[in-house]
């Protein structure tokens, strides 16, 4: 599930969206009053999605935007009059007065949004250094000289061995080189 990270420079209202969310199906993993704040949480978390208000004590919705990582994105809940004047591209907002159906659909839609391109990069070959990827090829070679594996063998086993370590296969080229040697 997401993370959640509610910024509103009442308590009451963050408080009040907390629990709409909550009672919504969506842990919210922090609650804020200051950007400061917001951007502190953010810092322990992964990826998510700040549900927030347009203006804190410290700053403004767009300067708590810009601070963030690439892997968060921004619901902004504001009146009619901000949203008309323009708000920072890739920030999806929510009209005030607030309906809990439209918080909680935009929210769901960032959240899908997020998981498809999480798998998007998931699908995406990883792209080694040339350092990297002829210690790959050591490994490989060496496992068909002294185990008599061809290269496809050799490169299953590295990738099984990976799978089951939970490492990557550099780090795991580099284990079978520190194990053949020692």
């Amino acid at each position: 599930m997401a993370n959640v990270v509610v910024v509103f420079p009442k308590p009451e209202d963050a408080k009040s969206i907390r629990n709409l969310l909550v009672r919504s199906g969506y842990p919210v993993s922090a609650v804020c009053t200051s950007g400061l704040q917001a951007l502190s949480a953010v810092d322990r978390l992964n990826s998510g999605v700040i549900v927030c208000g347009y203006k804190y004590p410290d700053m403004l919705y767009d300067e708590l935007y810009e601070n963030l990582p690439n892997s968060f994105d921004m619901l902004l809940v504001a009146s009619q009059r901000v949203i008309g004047a323009g708000i920072c591209e890739g920030v999806v907002s929510v009209l005030m007065p607030l309906k809990a159906a439209d918080l909680v659909n935009s929210l769901e839609m960032l959240i899908e949004q997020q998981e498809r391109r999480r798998r998007r990069k998931r699908m995406m070959p990883t792209q080694r250094s040339e350092k990297d990827q002829k210690l790959i090829t050591d490994a490989k070679e060496l496992l068909m000289s002294r185990n008599n594996m061809t290269e496809e063998e050799a490169h299953r086993y590295l990738q099984k061995t990976s799978m089951d370590s939970g490492t990557n296969l550099v780090e795991t080229a580099q284990m079978l080189f520190a194990l053949m040697k020692g």
